[in-house]
Formats: C-alpha cells, structure tokens, sequence
C-alpha cells in the first residue's frame, strides 16, 4: 500500500504547477508538469511490473 501513498502524493505534489499553468499561462509550471507526469508514468509502469510478479508467483 505504500506504493499507492506514493504514486498519489506524486500526483497531488504536481497540484500547485498545474493551477499555475492552466490558469496563469506560466510556461515554466508546464514543462514541470510534463516533467512529473514522466516521472510518474515511470513510477506507475513499476508499479504494474510488481504487481504482475506478485500475481503470478502466486
């Protein structure tokens, strides 16, 4: 479940450059989202490898 905490405080660490972006127009907030959106689909795509192994050594 740690896991999870993790991949959510990711997600919502991001919160603040989003608003910054969408509704200020700051192009900088915009590549540190792309940046943490990588950063989390890597996060993510390890995520589902570890699960895939603890299901199928099950």
């Amino acid at each position: 479940m740690n896991q999870f905490e993790t991949v959510k405080n990711m997600l919502m660490s991001m919160e603040a450059d989003f608003v910054k972006f969408y509704d200020k127009g700051n192009s900088a907030a915009g590549t540190r989202v792309r940046k943490g959106l990588q950063d989390l689909k890597v996060k993510c795509q390890e995520l589902r490898l570890e699960i895939q192994n603890m299901k199928n050594n099950d």
